[in-house]
C-alpha cells in the first residue's frame, strides 16, 4: 500500500452473526484513498457500502483484515480508542442531520468540542463555532433552531458540526437523500469547495448524479468492489448553480471560487 495514503484498507471483511446464521456483509475488500481525495462509495441496498462506511469511520471494526488510518492500523482499538481517533480525525455527515432538536445551531456545532481533550472556554467554544458556521452560509443563522431552518441550512449546520474539529477526513453517508435537486447541488458545491481546501471527502451514495461530484466511483455489490475509476467528467456544482442550474446535470470542470476557509484571517483556537 502506498504511504501516501489516508485510509488503506487491506483484504477486510466483516461478518455479522444472528443466532446461527452468518451474514458476510464485506468480503475481502482492498482499497486505497489518497490525501485529498472526494470519492464516492456507491451500491444498492446490502452491497456492503454502508458496513463499509461504518469501519471508515471506526464506527465498527473489521472481522478479518486490516484499516490503516493515516498510516496507524485502528483495526483492533477498543472502543474508547476508536471514540478518540473519530473524535480527533473524522467529521461525519448524516442523512437525517441528526441535529439536537431544543438547542441552537451554534450549540449543535459546538457539541465535538465538548466532548474534546480540547480545553476551551465559553468564548472561545463560541467563536469558533460562529466562525464554521460562516464558513458555510450560516451567519446570522447562528441562534437558530433546526426547526427554524430549512433542510438545506440544517445539513449545512450538520457539516459545520463535522468541520468544527478540523478532520483529515469527511464521511458523508447520503448527504442529499432528504433534499431536493437545488439543495443537493448546494450541498455538493459546499463538498467540492471543502476538498479543494485539501479535506478528503468520502461520500456514500446510490445516486449517480451525486456520484459525478465526486473525482472517484468506487461501486460496491455482494460485500466486494466491483469497479474503482477516476469521474471523466466531473461535475462542478458551483459553476451549476452560477449558470442557474437547479439539477444534478451538465457542467464538467468549470473554474467555482472557494466557500470561506473558516480559519482565514483568524487565530486558532
Amino acid at each position: 500500500m502506498n504511504n501516501g495514503a489516508i485510509v488503506s484498507l487491506i483484504d477486510v471483511g466483516k461478518t455479522y452473526r444472528t443466532g446461527e446464521m452468518e451474514v458476510l456483509a464485506v468480503r475481502g475488500v482492498s482499497l486505497e484513498i489518497k490525501r485529498g481525495e472526494f470519492v464516492a462509495l456507491m451500491g444498492a441496498s446490502g452491497s456492503g457500502k454502508s458496513t463499509l462506511m461504518n469501519i471508515l469511520g471506526c464506527l465498527d471494526r473489521p472481522t478479518t483484515g486490516h484499516y490503516l488510518l493515516d498510516g496507524a492500523d485502528v483495526s483492533g482499538l477498543d472502543r474508547d480508542q476508536l471514540a478518540d481517533i473519530r473524535n480527533r480525525k473524522i467529521g461525519f455527515v448524516f442523512q437525517n442531520f441528526n441535529l439536537l432538536p431544543r438547542t441552537s445551531a451554534r450549540e449543535n456545532v459546538e457539541l465535538p468540542l465538548v466532548y474534546s481533550a480540547q480545553r476551551l472556554t465559553n468564548a472561545e467554544l463560541r467563536e469558533r463555532a460562529d466562525r464554521v458556521l460562516a464558513s458555510v452560509g450560516l451567519a446570522g443563522r447562528e441562534d437558530h433552531h433546526p426547526s427554524q431552518l430549512s433542510g438545506g441550512q440544517q445539513q449545512r449546520v450538520a457539516i459545520a458540526r463535522a468541520l468544527i474539529n478540523e478532520p483529515e477526513v469527511l464521511l458523508a453517508d447520503e448527504p442529499t437523500g432528504n433534499l431536493d435537486s437545488r439543495t443537493s447541488v448546494e450541498i455538493m458545491a459546499i463538498f467540492q469547495q471543502l476538498n479543494e481546501r485539501g479535506i478528503t471527502v468520502i461520500m456514500v451514495t446510490h445516486e449517480p448524479d451525486i456520484a459525478a461530484y465526486a473525482k472517484r466511483n468506487v461501486m460496491m455489490r455482494d460485500g466486494v468492489i466491483l469497479d474503482d475509476h477516476v469521474v471523466p467528467r466531473r461535475l462542478n456544482a458551483t459553476a451549476q448553480l452560477q449558470n442557474g442550474r437547479t439539477r444534478p446535470q451538465g457542467a464538467p470542470n468549470e473554474e467555482s471560487p472557494s466557500i470561506r476557509d473558516p480559519n482565514e484571517n483568524c487565530t486558532n483556537v
